[in-house]
């Protein structure tokens, strides 16, 4: 998701092209679109596909970016100095180059926290799995998992909360780290927006 948000962003951000404010509304238009509202027609394709009782259509998604990391990231991108991204271009850098080995490093705090963002909403996703992957219980997510164990044990609170905290210690253990990364990057870059 980052792979593909981020050319994006920096799209957005820094270039002038016609029909950029156009392009940009319509990220911000699929910001505002639940996602129920598409689930039926979404839901036809992937089973169209023959891939509506797999992981698939949670894994292919998110490979294309999602409109609410490329408006933070693309946000974040417009408090970055024009002057670094101008004396990179000076010495020869193509904007490839410029992306890489310039804005990236400095957009280190806005990446965290976009990939913290995407980590948190696809592990705790649960409308997405039930939707695509509940038939084949080979294909559960822990999502799917803990409301089938719940269900099974719903008097027996003990392994219930055995099995969430089981779940939930992940999310944890990867919500200090970043939090950690995501404070190193702000104090690291100098940018303060």
């Amino acid at each position: 998701m980052l792979v593909s948000s981020i050319p994006v962003a920096y799209a957005l951000a820094r270039f002038r092209f016609r029909g950029r404010n156009l392009a940009f509304f319509v990220v911000i238009a699929t910001m505002t679109l639940p996602p129920q509202v598409v689930a039926m027609p979404i839901y036809l394709v992937w089973a169209r596909a023959d891939l509506s009782d797999t992981l698939w259509p949670l894994i292919l998604p998110t490979l294309l970016g999602d409109a609410y990391s490329t408006f933070l990231l693309r946000q974040f991108l417009l408090t970055i100095p024009r002057d670094y991204t101008e004396a990179a271009r000076v010495d020869g850098c193509s904007e490839f180059t410029t992306l890489i080995r310039v804005v990236l490093p400095m957009a280190r705090p806005a990446i965290a926290a976009v990939a913290l963002f995407q980590f948190f909403y696809c592990w705790n996703d649960y409308y997405g799995p039930l939707l695509y992957a509940s038939v084949n219980e080979d294909n559960w997510t822990l999502s799917l998992g803990l409301a089938s164990f719940k269900a099974l044990h719903s008097v027996q609170w003990n392994l219930t909360m055995a099995a969430t905290l089981l779940v939930m210690a992940p999310v944890l253990i990867v919500f200090f780290f970043a939090q950690r990364a995501f404070i190193e990057g702000v104090t690291l870059t100098g940018v303060t927006g």
